[in-house]
C-alpha cells in the first residue's frame, strides 16, 4: 500500500497553483499538520509563493486551547504576526458568569447560528480561503458546519475556497443515527440533512453542501488525500494523531463520540474533565457496580463495561464522585455507538427513574430530530428505535454517491 498523505502534503506536491500569487486566508488548528508533523502555517509562511495573511480559528481556537463553548476574541499572533478571526461568535460577547455554568452555556450557544457565519470584514483582504482541519466523522461536531458557513461567505465575497481533505477517522463505510430533519432542527451542531455518523471526510461534505444546500455555491477545490481507502480507520493511515479539540483526546474517544455525545443532552456526565472523555459516564447518583452488570447483560456487539468511579475537573459534577462506567470497544467492526449510547440511557432511565433527565431541545438537536427521544419516552425498544434509522441511512447513501473521492 502507498503511503497516506493529507491534503496538505498533496497541495505542495502538485497543487500549489491554486494559491500561488494570492493573498491567502487558512481556517486551522492544532491539526493542520502535514504527514511529517510540520504546521501548515509555517509551511505556508514559508513558502516563497505563497502569502498567508489571516488566520481564522473554529471552536477551540487557532491553538485548540480553548475549552467547549469558550470565547474567543479577535487577537494578533505574536508566534506568526498574523491576525486571527475566531469563526465561533466573534460577534457575541458571553456573558460574564459563563464558565461558572458552562454546560448550560453551551447548550444554548451551540444550537445558535448567531455569531457563527464570515463577517465580511474578515475576509476583505484575502484572494483565497483555505480550510484544513481534521473532522472526527460525526455532524455534532462543529467544525463542518464552520466549514459550510466559510464556504458561503466566501462564496458571496467571489473568492475561492479550498478544502485540504483529511481522513474520516472512524472510516467512511459505515453510517447510524437518523437523518436531521431539515429545516426544524437545522442548529450549529448540525446544519443539513446528513446522519449522526456520516461516513464521509470533510472535502466529500463540502462537494455534497456546495451542490445541494447553500443558498450560492462556492468556487470550490477539494485538494485529496492520496492512499485512504474508505474501510481505514486513523490507525491505518500511519498519521500522527493530534487531537482535534481538548476532549478529543484519542482516536478511541471518535469511535465512540457518535452515541456518547447524545449524553452532553442529558443530566450525566460525559466524562468531560476526566481522561477519558465520552468513555466514562455516569453521576453521583449511580452505582456503577449495578450499571455495569445491567449494560453487559443487555449483550451490545462490540463493546464491555467496566464499573468507575471518577471525579470530573469541570464541566457536569465537577469534583463530585461520580458512579459509572467506563466504554471500552472490544470489536470496533461490530461496535455501534449510538445503538450502545441508546442502551446506556434506556438502562439509566430504568434504573434511576426521575433522577434521569433529558435536555430535550438541546437532545432533538444532537439528534437532529425529536422522533428518538419521544420514542424512547414511549418506551420503544432499541431494537426499534435503531431500525427506524435504516430507510433513512439507505437513501443518504444514495445521495452522498456523486459527491466520494475515494
Amino acid at each position: 500500500m502507498a503511503q497516506m498523505k493529507p491534503g496538505i502534503d498533496v497541495l505542495f506536491e502538485s497543487h500549489l497553483a491554486l494559491l500561488r500569487g494570492r493573498r491567502v486566508g487558512l481556517i486551522t488548528n492544532p491539526t493542520g499538520v502535514d504527514r511529517a508533523l510540520r504546521s501548515g502555517i509555517e509551511r505556508f509562511r514559508a513558502h516563497p509563493e505563497v502569502k498567508l495573511v489571516a488566520l481564522y480559528g473554529p471552536e477551540h481556537g487557532v491553538r485548540g486551547n480553548a475549552q467547549a463553548g469558550e470565547y474567543v476574541p479577535f487577537y494578533l499572533d505574536e508566534q506568526f504576526g498574523l491576525p486571527v478571526f475566531s469563526l465561533y461568535g466573534q460577534s457575541q460577547q458571553p456573558p460574564a458568569d459563563m464558565l461558572t455554568n458552562i454546560d448550560a452555556y453551551m447548550r444554548s450557544f451551540d444550537t445558535q447560528h448567531t455569531g457563527k457565519t464570515v463577517e465580511r470584514g474578515m475576509i476583505d483582504a484575502i484572494d483565497v480561503m483555505v480550510f484544513d482541519l481534521q473532522d472526527v466523522g460525526t455532524r455534532v461536531y462543529t467544525y463542518v458546519a464552520t466549514m459550510a458557513y466559510a464556504m458561503q461567505a466566501a462564496a458571496e465575497s467571489g473568492i475561492p475556497f479550498v478544502v485540504l481533505d483529511r481522513p474520516n477517522p472512524i472510516n467512511g463505510v459505515v453510517m447510524e443515527g437518523p437523518i436531521l430533519e431539515y429545516p426544524q432542527h437545522s442548529s450549529f451542531i448540525g446544519l443539513y440533512p446528513v446522519p449522526l455518523r456520516h461516513g464521509m471526510t470533510a472535502g466529500e461534505l463540502a462537494r455534497l453542501f456546495n451542490a445541494k444546500f447553500l443558498p450560492r455555491p462556492a468556487d470550490l477545490t477539494v485538494v485529496p488525500m492520496a492512499g485512504w481507502r474508505r474501510s481505514d480507520w486513523f490507525d491505518a493511515t500511519g498519521l500522527p494523531w493530534v487531537p482535534p479539540s481538548p476532549n478529543m483526546p484519542t482516536p478511541d474517544t471518535a469511535t465512540v463520540y457518535p452515541g456518547q455525545v447524545m449524553l452532553e443532552g442529558t443530566n450525566l456526565s460525559e466524562g468531560r474533565g476526566t481522561t477519558r472523555p465520552f468513555e466514562f459516564f455516569g453521576a453521583p447518583w449511580i452505582d456503577g457496580f449495578v450499571l455495569t452488570r445491567e449494560l453487559n447483560a443487555l449483550g451490545l456487539a462490540g463493546v464491555a463495561f467496566r464499573e468507575a468511579w471518577f471525579a470530573p475537573t469541570f464541566s457536569k459534577f465537577a469534583g463530585e464522585r461520580c458512579g459509572g462506567c467506563q466504554l471500552h470497544v472490544t470489536d470496533r467492526e461490530a461496535y455501534r455507538s449510538v445503538a450502545t449510547t441508546l442502551g446506556i440511557l434506556q438502562t439509566v432511565r430504568r434504573l434511576q427513574g426521575t433522577k434521569f433527565e433529558l435536555h430535550a431541545d438541546y437532545f432533538d438537536k444532537v439528534m437532529g430530530s425529536s422522533s428518538v427521544r419521544e420514542a424512547m419516552e414511549r418506551g420503544e425498544s432499541c431494537e426499534k428505535i435503531v431500525g427506524g434509522f435504516a430507510a433513512g441511512l439507505a437513501e443518504f447513501a444514495k445521495q452522498r454517491e456523486p459527491f466520494l473521492l475515494y
